[in-house]
Parts: C-alpha cells; sequence; structure tokens
C-alpha cells in the first residue's frame, strides 16, 4: 500500500528551520532517506518551495480567482512529501515517527494513496489512465 507522509509547519518552526546549516540538514535528511531507500520503501519525496511563492486557486465563485501566496491564514504550511510502499499504516505511522528535522510545531499527516486498481476497471477513463501509466512504465 502507499502512504503519503506530509510534511507540515507552523510559521514559526519553518522560520526556525532558517537556522540550521544547510549541508547539515541535507546529511541528516539524506541518512534518513538512505534508510527508506534501503528499506525498499521509498517512491518518492520532494520538499516544496516557499508557500509565498506559491498561488491559490479559488473555486468559489462562477470563475476561479488565482491569487498570489498561501492561503490567508497559515498556521500550518505543507512543506513536502514522501510516498511510501509500505503494508500497513501502522508501518507509515513508524516511519513516520523517525523522520529527522523535527521537533515543536512540525506535524506529519499520513494519509493512504489510492490506487488505479481500486476504481471501476470498466470505466473508459480509468482504462485511459491504466494505458497512459503502462506507456509510462508507471505500472
Amino acid at each position: 500500500m502507499k502512504y503519503m507522509l506530509i510534511m507540515r509547519a507552523t510559521d514559526e518552526a519553518f522560520a526556525a528551520m532558517g537556522d540550521i546549516d544547510f549541508t547539515e540538514m541535507l546529511e541528516t535528511v539524506g541518512k534518513f532517506n538512505d534508510e527508506l531507500i534501503r528499506a525498499g520503501v521509498l517512491l518518492a519525496a520532494e520538499g516544496l518551495d516557499d508557500a509565498a511563492e506559491g498561488v491559490v486557486v479559488d473555486y468559489s465563485s462562477q470563475d476561479p480567482v488565482v491569487t498570489d501566496g498561501p492561503y490567508g491564514e497559515t498556521k500550518e504550511l505543507f512543506n513536502g512529501y514522501y510516498i511510501l510502499n509500505v503494508a500497513s499504516k501502522e508501518e507509515a505511522v513508524e516511519w513516520a515517527k523517525r523522520m529527522p528535522m523535527t521537533g515543536a510545531g512540525f506535524k506529519t499527516e499520513i494519509r493512504r494513496v489510492s490506487s488505479i486498481d481500486e476504481f471501476p476497471q470498466d470505466n473508459i477513463w480509468i482504462q485511459k489512465e491504466r494505458a497512459w501509466r503502462e506507456a509510462t512504465g508507471q505500472l
């Protein structure tokens, strides 16, 4: 089963990361990533750019409205993620407990990633997506 570990931090916790030596951070996170790789569970891992550099598309009105920066209220921002292929939610939790560069103000949300196999296989759109995944080596 695939699980997404979503890394979130308060504004204060994220700002405090700026005090950490970048080389030290790469070393610490790199060691954790290496453990995931050696265990054979890592499928993807990415950090995200500063939320202030992003945009938000709001669908509340007839025409979607695009605004700069993060949501109006930013108590916790989504900073990056891991996608792991593990046997259970409990195993995903155990990996999350070992995640480096955490502390007060940091959280990891864990959510299962649905598989294409869980959707009706006779649906034309599922069939098209499956064909695309096979053609791109993702299945």
